[in-house]
């Protein structure tokens, strides 16, 4: 199908919250553009840290440096024009540029995926494998793993987008979210979309369960490990150095598995509902996770108490 002959679309209006009345919608805007300054105040603030010490130039925190930009650029992507939407009212996008931000989200959603499994091969290989760590897991290797991640992440959705492209949209151009994605825009083309979304559909598990997989069998390994410690400071310590790397992959990970589960086996939600859902688990990571970094990581809180000290010395 040729998109001249059957598409009648031009733009597509990101409608947002459509639930949400207009007197809210300068409240909307204020939280949205909160969100993103937050988010990118505290991941440049974790950049800054990067740019100066040799101590964080290590594995883990080269890993830490991928997920900071892939954060960034992430909210990027999709905050700012939903803030236009509610602080200006310009919610249209053309049709290629929904096309574009389409792609770029589950880009980066992929990218993330694939470095929180390269994270968690890092702490597989440090605690269950701690006299080899050194030769197996180097910078140039983790250098290797995140160029690999950056690359192989394009794939599935450059899939994504080649079979959705070329669908006729010919009727509703509004997408009910708060950006442009393969399930919103394809459900305004104007033919059986069955096709189309299951294929979607299994790319997205295999990028999402894929990494989950090594991840649950990755840290089983290391609890079993941890018990075989004999000393319950060491034990304590040990699981220290793995609660972020957690909490990054149970934010990251959980509400996403709940949507995918509950659209497949009949759970409803009203559509803001849905739609706030998916904003949390897309928007509040990249905000959250500099906190994480900084106050659950020992050597970046370190080198974040030690910056502090000197700007505030006499």
């Amino acid at each position: 199908m040729l998109v001249r002959n059957h598409s009648f679309v031009t733009e597509f209006v990101i409608i947002g919250f459509p639930g949400l009345q207009p007197e809210f919608y300068g409240l909307a805007s204020a939280v949205l553009l909160i969100v993103y300054c937050c988010t990118l105040i505290g991941n440049l603030a974790v950049l800054i840290l990067f740019a100066t010490p040799n101590i964080l130039h290590k594995p883990m925190y080269i890993i830490i440096l991928n997920l900071v930009v892939s954060d960034v650029l992430l909210s990027t992507t999709t905050l700012p024009k939903i803030i236009a939407r509610y602080w200006f009212q310009a919610g249209a996008i053309s049709f290629i540029g929904c096309f574009l931000q389409m792609y770029l989200v589950h880009y980066f959603g992929s990218v993330t995926s694939f470095l929180l499994l390269i994270m968690a091969l890092d702490r597989y290989v440090a605690i269950c494998f701690p006299l080899r760590y050194p030769m197996i897991i180097k910078n140039s290797t983790i250098h290797i793993l995140n160029a690999t991640a950056w690359i192989v992440a394009k794939a599935c959705p450059l899939m994504m987008v080649i079979r959705a492209y070329p669908l006729p949209y010919c009727d509703s151009n509004t997408i009910l979210q708060c950006f442009c994605d393969h399930i919103s825009i394809t459900k305004l083309a104007c033919t059986d979309r069955a096709p189309y979304s299951f294929p979607a559909f299994v790319t997205a598990m295999v990028v999402l369960l894929g990494p989950l997989v090594f991840i649950i069998f990755s840290y089983c390994s290391i609890i079993v490990a941890v018990v075989r410690i004999a000393s319950p400071q060491g034990r304590l310590k040990t699981l220290s150095t793995c609660s972020g790397q957690l909490i990054i992959i149970a934010l990251y990970y959980l509400p996403r598995c709940f949507i995918y589960l509950a659209s497949n086996i009949g759970i409803r939600f009203s559509t803001d509902l849905h739609i706030v859902i998916i904003m949390s688990y897309s928007l509040l990571p990249p905000m959250i996770n500099p906190l994480i970094y900084c106050f659950k990581t020992k050597d970046m809180k370190q080198t974040l108490m030690k910056k502090f000290k000197k700007s505030t010395a006499p």
